[in-house]
């Protein structure tokens, strides 16, 4: 029987295989100490057994628990890596009870991003199954500061210290929602307006068409940064970051989510369970590479996180990354 440790506590010997974890966590903490923060889009997956997690670590009477591992994996996740991005806040205002849990369940040197619920980003509702009764209506919440604040960021303030950045994801508008750039700009603006300043905010879009300096100028005023995004509809990510405007503040943020043109969907067939590289995507390793040299250069910080739906297994591409 393995002896008893803290859930903190890091394996003493690597399991067999050719991921190296301890040389990758290294490489992590070396380039995090100089300002680039690197780390993945959620982080329970069983695919990642063998690599980032240990089996060994999540028996119970000898079989694989998938409810311990659900529940304790973030303490191990955060042994290799030293930030993740919450996606599960997008489809929730999570309680204060979950943040207990939560920040409880990893050590406190470990940062979070996380993405604003859907109830203060989505305009009109998608007409999709789990919308229900909302689907096709307009949202009545849409940015709403106020409810914002009172639900999400204070229930976050204790646990400032962590929290790297909150990402405002945006879906694709329609011209029923927004003619153009200025239009979604004006309304933006009024938001960012209202947001208490002790958090850092950054700003993700789907519309390659507001991309232009009225956005920027927004952003660039109340100190948000623009997500650079690597989506099926979006400009390539090499494209995006020789944008003049579109460094806005002195944090960046990047999401490598999929390779352009290809849906979400799609990727999900095609990557399940994720356990490995199936779709290896040179040019947005190169982009990202480019992004931390310039991070570093400019003594500046970046959070860069990268989605297994990408390339298939996001701890391998991650590795690829950063490879000297």
């Amino acid at each position: 029987m393995e002896p008893h440790r803290h859930a903190w506590q890091p394996a003493l010997f690597e399991e067999p295989g050719s991921f190296d974890r301890a040389g990758l966590a290294a490489r992590l903490r070396q380039l995090a100490a100089e300002g680039v923060w690197i780390g993945t889009s959620s982080w329970k997956y069983e695919g990642w057994i063998g690599q980032v997690y240990t089996r060994e670590r999540y028996l119970e009477r000898g079989r694989f628990s998938e409810k311990l591992f659900q529940s304790t994996c973030l303490a191990e996740y955060a042994e290799t890596f030293p930030i993740v991005c919450g996606d599960f806040s997008f489809y929730q205002f999570p309680s204060a009870a979950y943040w207990r849990r939560l920040f409880a369940s990893a050590p406190p040197t470990l940062l979070y991003a996380f993405k604003a619920p859907e109830q203060i980003t989505v305009e009109t509702f998608p007409r999709h199954d789990r919308y229900g009764s909302q689907a096709g209506t307009k949202n009545e919440f849409f940015l709403d500061a106020k409810r914002f604040e009172a639900e999400f960021l204070q229930l976050l303030v204790p646990y400032r210290a962590q929290v790297a950045v909150i990402i405002f994801e945006f879906g694709a508008f329609s011209r029923q929602s927004y003619r153009d750039a200025g239009a979604f700009a004006a309304d933006l603006d009024k938001f960012l307006s209202a947001l208490p300043q002790i958090f850092r905010y950054a700003v993700e879009i789907r519309n390659p068409n507001f991309l232009v300096s009225e956005y920027f100028d927004c952003l660039r005023t109340h100190g948000v940064a623009h997500v650079f995004n690597a989506w099926t509809r979006m400009p390539e990510l090499e494209l995006q970051l020789r944008l003049p405007q579109a460094f806005t503040t002195n944090f960046t943020v990047c999401r490598a989510l999929l390779r352009r043109g290809r849906s979400y969907e799609d990727a999900v067939r095609m990557f399940q369970p994720y356990d490995r590289i199936q779709d290896p995507n040179p040019e947005v390793r190169a982009a990202l590479r480019s992004l931390i040299q310039r991070t570093r250069q400019a003594r500046q910080t970046a959070y860069i996180f990268v989605n297994n739906r990408l390339e298939g297994n996001a701890p391998e591409t991650i590795r690829a990354i950063v490879a000297d």
